[in-house]
């Protein structure tokens, strides 16, 4: 193994060099969070005497890990320990000056790290990228409403991660005036959580928001609702020292025991917004951290204004959610005709679907209306508030997987965006043999983009210009025009 020290702010860290990239892995950005630090905003970066390995993962924060189906289609690793607020670092030459891509993980702000395989930012780094992958706090560490404890724990520990960049990754070789903010699912809805932060604001100047927008952050009472009922199952305050006396993981296993509670309870109405926004763990509006919601910052007050965004989704998101459990048969018309009144939608939206797509079960309609309000259409509304520096894509390609009924669902892209199809636990979510030129043609695109400023096609505009990735790649003018207007005033 051939290794590289190098100088750091922090200390000398040693890290593997091999094929023209550089790798340091596990570099902490803030102090281990537990002890005194649990339920506390992050610490500044630790230093060290000596020479600090960086050749191996660092240690995962604490999750509650996904069952079956998810956990046979997403890879979900578990590295122990507790310094777990750590970044991975690839970059082409530890001497240059190269643009920088922060990568914040999904996992629906309960799950995921920058242990998964398909984050690799080695072929970012081939083609002239450093890439920076993160971990932060997550479930009731990171975002849990705690008497005594600073709000939105895991969005500080995004913006502590964020700081260690710019204080630190001229090191590495990366330039911090370039940096590129970018995420999938509850990562995408953290950079636009991020674009309406005052705190994040001057650490980025683009952002790339794959599957996630936002829209998605829950009212304070309904995050202290949700931490007095985790308190009372667990016999404690929701306080400080509270919830800080139960063992981490007798508090991941509360945890997942309420939120498996508040799923089926949700749609009585019982725990507000939920019934809709479905994560009970997630940013939400404190009046500082987090503003207000982060979608009315970037339109009213002109939030992060100036940062160019490349934003998208995949064709069938929500095939993801419901195909591997067996629902989509199971499905009915009233049952697709209550979700739409539910989400406020004209009662003749249905029709409109039913016009797009002719020949679609019920199950299928239901797909593609989920997909529409959850993630198309809040990203649609984001690029609608901006102008000139907006780029929209759509993820066409489909999974073989379930007979094809997966489609192109949630999460698909990743490994094309990477460039990681060659790594095993992509077949997972792909099937057998997935296309490298779709991950050459989208992989190229983000390259261009964190170091231009440009995707390689047209802004969306007046004439809602989308990118489409797939089998047949180009530029679609106003795709599905009709359901878009379906939510018109609603979302």
């Amino acid at each position: 193994m051939d290794t590289i020290t190098v100088d750091t702010p922090q200390g000398q860290v040693r890290g593997r060099t091999g094929e023209g990239i550089i790798s340091f892995l596990g570099v902490p950005y803030a102090e281990a969070p537990f002890g005194p630090r649990r339920f506390q905003a992050p610490s500044p970066p630790p230093t060290w005497d000596g020479v600090r390995d960086a050749l191996e993962l660092g240690a995962t924060v604490p999750k509650v890990g996904y069952r079956p189906p998810t956990s046979e289609i997403l890879s979900e690793p578990v590295v122990p320990g507790e310094d777990c607020l750590n970044v991975n670092v690839f970059t082409p030459d530890v001497g240059g000056s190269a643009p920088v891509f922060v990568w914040i993980h999904g996992g629906a702000f309960v799950n995921g790290s920058n242990a998964i395989p398909t984050y690799d930012g080695s072929a970012f780094a081939r083609d002239g990228v450093v890439t920076v992958v993160i971990n932060y706090r997550l479930g009731v560490d990171g975002f849990a409403l705690i008497d005594g404890a600073p709000a939105n724990r895991g969005m500080l520990d995004q913006v502590a991660a964020l700081e260690w960049v710019r204080d630190h990754i001229s090191a590495y070789g990366g330039d911090p005036a370039r940096v590129t903010i970018a995420g999938e699912s509850a990562g995408a809805m953290s950079v636009g959580t991020l674009m309406s932060m005052p705190r994040a604001e001057g650490l980025f100047s683009r952002a790339i928001l794959q599957s996630g927008a936002g829209h998605h952050v829950i009212t304070a009472e309904t995050a202290a609702k949700v931490s007095a009922a985790l308190a009372a199952s667990l016999g404690v305050e929701a306080t400080v020292d509270g919830l800080g006396s139960v063992a981490v993981d007798a508090l991941v296993d509360a945890q997942r025991d309420l939120s498996d509670r508040i799923t089926a309870e949700a749609p009585t109405g019982a725990w507000g917004e939920l019934a809709l926004n479905v994560m009970a763990f997630e940013p939400y509006i404190d009046g500082d951290v987090v503003p207000a919601l982060p979608f009315s910052r970037i339109i009213s007050d002109g939030a992060s204004a100036q940062v160019d965004v490349l934003i998208g989704t995949t064709s069938e998101e929500h095939a993801f959610f419901i195909v591997p459990a067996g629902l989509v048969p199971h499905i009915t018309e009233d049952y697709v005709k209550m979700v739409l009144a539910g989400y406020r939608a004209d009662p003749s939206a249905l029709e409109k679907y039913r016009e797009q797509l002719p020949d679609a079960s019920p199950g299928e309609l239901m797909i593609a209306v989920m997909t529409d309000w959850f993630f198309r259409i809040p990203a649609t509304r984001l690029v609608e508030a901006r102008s000139g520096n907006a780029f929209v894509y759509e993820f066409t390609w489909r999974s073989s997987l379930f007979d094809g009924a997966l489609g192109a669902c949630h999460a698909l892209e990743i490994p094309f965006v990477f460039d990681m199809l060659h790594k095993p636990e992509t077949a997972r979510i792909t099937g057998p043999n997935p296309p490298q030129q779709v991950a050459d043609e989208m992989h190229r695109a983000w390259v261009e983009f964190v170091r231009d400023g440009s995707p390689g096609w047209d802004s969306y505009g007046s004439d809602r210009a989308v990118m489409m990735f797939g089998d047949e790649p180009g530029v679609v003018l106003d795709p599905r025009s009709a359901t878009r207007e379906v939510w018109d005033g609603v979302r």
